[in-house]
């Protein structure tokens, strides 16, 4: 599928992967779309973007800015309030759906606003989809490894996200609707790279929860990626997910400090916190294909699968607890960090 000529709206357009998506559209690399339209319901944050697309000198930078003064658009809104989702489905060819409530410990402590937001705003957007006359082609949902055998709210609302977006194709062959789900991106804000960093410059201690955990690494554009894979390929109803790294959070830390004498403290794990990442359950392998680089889940819909997966890409669980990642690997990946250049860190 090509975005050529195709009105695309973002929603949590303003977010780390949003701001990232939103680049890469305007770069015209699946074809330059007639508006790219950032929904998000802080001001201040659409304020910040827009000003992160000015004055740019870098040749690179040309097509984007031109693309920028020609096709972007913001609205704001709240994936909550239903009319005003449902006007800016209406303008839309293609959605991709990244508004949520996603840090763990704050669904934690205000679980039914995580429910208002990641459950509601799916509710609202799907409704919005099938009661517009002209629905859009294809929506994508932004998903979380913690949705794959979730025990925090974070991970049980995009597990019901998934769920309502795999459900909307029952009977509506206008509109694919598909997820992605991934892990930890390096340079998002409240991953731990950022927040090691910091700790750093301050002199210590960089604070890891427990020795034994381990998370995916996944950078701000193989993230992007997989969001247009899903866009070109998906069928109604599919996952995809990233083969990315992992690595143990303490050999992350260590691999920052770099030899200075910075202490590392052990915290605890928190409420909600996963020890592993999985992104695949075990349940789930049987039904789960390899397309593109990509492990694809099958949707557990009969009524909307195609056709069944005759052999599985995975025999077990795809969990980063299967540590991928030595020293010299980890610090070829975190070589931009340890340079003092965080990428995608555009003010959001």
């Amino acid at each position: 599928m090509s975005l050529e000529g195709k009105r695309v709206l973002v929603t949590g357009g303003t977010g780390s992967l949003g701001q990232q998506v939103v680049r890469r559209l305007l770069a015209g690399e699946m074809g330059t779309p007639t508006r790219v339209t950032v929904f998000s319901r802080d001001e201040a944050k659409q304020h910040y973007m827009r000003l992160s697309y000015l004055h740019r000198e870098a040749a690179t930078d040309e097509v984007i800015y031109r693309n920028f003064k020609e096709i972007l658009s913001f609205r704001i809104g709240d994936m909550r309030d239903f009319e005003t989702v449902a006007h800016s489905v209406r303008e839309a060819d293609v959605v991709i759906h990244a508004a949520a409530l996603k840090q763990v410990p704050t669904c934690e402590y205000f679980p039914f606003e995580a429910v208002k937001t990641n459950v509601g705003g799916a509710h609202n957007l799907v409704r919005a989809v099938k009661e517009s006359p002209a629905p859009p082609e294809v929506v994508v949902g932004i998903s979380t490894d913690k949705a794959c055998k979730p025990i925090n709210v974070m991970g049980m609302t995009k597990a019901v996200m998934e769920r309502i977006l795999v459900e909307a194709n029952l009977g509506f062959p206008q509109t694919r609707f598909a997820c992605v789900r991934y892990g930890n991106v390096i340079a998002s804000r409240g991953s731990v790279v950022p927040l090691f960093l910091d700790q750093i410059a301050h002199g210590g201690p960089v604070t890891v929860t427990m020795k034994e955990m381990t998370r995916f690494l996944l950078s701000l554009d193989r993230a992007v990626d997989t969001v247009l894979a899903a866009i070109r390929t998906a069928q109604p109803g599919e996952t995809y997910i990233p083969r990315v790294p992992s690595a143990r959070v303490v050999d992350v830390a260590e691999a920052l400090i770099a030899g200075r004498e910075i202490p590392i403290a052990f915290t605890g794990i928190r409420p909600g916190e996963k020890v592993h990442e999985i992104m695949v359950s075990e349940e789930e392998c049987y039904r789960t294909a390899e397309r593109d680089g990509y492990y694809v889940i099958g949707s557990m819909l009969p009524e909307v699968v195609g056709a069944p997966v005759e052999e599985p890409a995975l025999a077990g669980e795809y969990s980063s607890s299967v540590v991928t990642l030595d020293r010299a690997g980890l610090e070829g990946l975190l070589a931009p960090f340890l340079a003092g250049r965080l990428e995608g860190s555009v003010q959001a």
